[in-house]
């Protein structure tokens, strides 16, 4: 687990062991999203970078009798 200090500008500096499993640049965006009792940051991306993630997805889940 990695920590971050807030500075006294409430800003935090992403551990690089982070930044680099996550191939994180500067200037990139990311979203915060309150989540219970913490904050999450989900890093945005171009659609252009998207392309084929969801390659081998099991398409096969059975739907709710409602949803079909």
């Amino acid at each position: 687990m990695e920590t971050a200090k807030i500075s006294p500008k409430y800003q935090v500096v992403i551990p690089k062991k982070l930044r680099d499993a996550l191939k994180l640049s500067p200037g990139q965006k990311v979203q915060m999203i309150m989540y219970d009792n913490r904050i999450e940051m989900i890093p945005l991306k171009k659609i252009s970078e998207m392309k084929g993630f969801l390659k081998g997805i099991d398409t096969t889940v059975t739907r709710e009798p409602d949803r079909v």
